[in-house]
């Protein structure tokens, strides 16, 4: 065999036996820092500590990081998700709740002044399939009526996903994590419940938002062991009220309940 014939049968035999070697998968970031960063720099919580407003002018023009988040969120198969712990999933699911609708408004900012402006008459804002979980196109409402509220059974993520609205409980200035999960949903009913101007005593009435209403089933059937909605304004008394009086009387759930108008205009922090 000449010189030739056996340097092409060596390299031959090293192409049949050498490991093929594919690039290592980047492990998925469940602290989400970057989310995080964004939302530390473009949210920001009102003097009262109870209501947050989005800098969408900021978001914009970070528009490029944005889409490096909402790409990482795209790109988790659901064989991975899957494999997750439940906190794991709720916090991925609420954070790319909360990414995807800021993604929604810039798509039209600054021209609106309501999510609902990117509606239409035949399909809700929340009905475009506009982004990829999972492996399949989604709109915002397969995230939180498909697979939230029916997989996890837990009504304070309510108070958790932000609709980009006034009344709307807060877009918090940081990522929900898996580790933070219990003490960010918490803190989210307590700062909801505690805004007067959505939720109150009035009266003999105890007025809260429609969220309690349109949800109502949510958290007389969820994790909090509620049997009533009353309940939740019993446990959250010191909250919605300053007086003994009025405590006293959430918590022996002899107040009637009204429901307030819901604010749909934007949370903007420019406006």
């Amino acid at each position: 065999m000449n010189t030739r014939r056996r340097f092409i049968t060596a390299l031959a035999a090293a192409a049949t036996f050498a490991p093929l070697t594919l690039p290592a998968q980047t492990p998925f970031d469940h602290g989400y820092a970057a989310w995080d960063a964004l939302l530390k720099k473009h949210v920001h919580w009102l003097p009262d500590g109870k209501q947050s407003r989005a800098n969408y002018k900021g978001f914009a023009t970070d528009r490029a990081a944005l889409k490096a988040v909402l790409d990482t969120f795209s790109a988790v198969p659901r064989a991975s998700f899957d494999g997750w712990s439940k906190p794991q999933q709720m916090a991925f699911l609420i954070n790319a709740y909360n990414a995807f609708t800021v993604e929604l408004i810039l798509t039209k900012y600054p021209n609106l002044k309501s999510i609902k402006d990117l509606g239409s008459f035949v399909q809700s804002a929340w009905k475009k399939k506009f982004f990829t979980l999972l492996g399949e196109q989604r709109h915002l409402d397969w995230i939180e009526h498909e697979q939230l509220r029916p997989r996890y059974n837990e009504p304070r993520v309510h108070a958790a996903v932000n609709c980009a609205s006034v009344g709307c409980p807060a877009l918090r200035d940081e990522a929900f994590t898996a580790a933070k999960l219990e003490a960010q949903l918490d803190d989210g009913m307590r700062r909801f419940l505690g805004d007067r101007t959505r939720n109150r005593v009035k009266g003999n009435q105890v007025e809260v938002s429609s969220i309690f209403k349109w949800f109502r089933e949510d958290f007389e059937q969820g994790r909090g062991g509620f049997k009533q909605v009353e309940d939740v304004f019993a446990k959250h008394a010191e909250q919605l009220s300053d007086l003994p009086a009025e405590r006293a009387a959430l918590k022996a759930k002899t107040l009637g309940v009204g429901f307030l108008d819901y604010d749909w205009s934007l949370n903007d922090a420019g406006r």
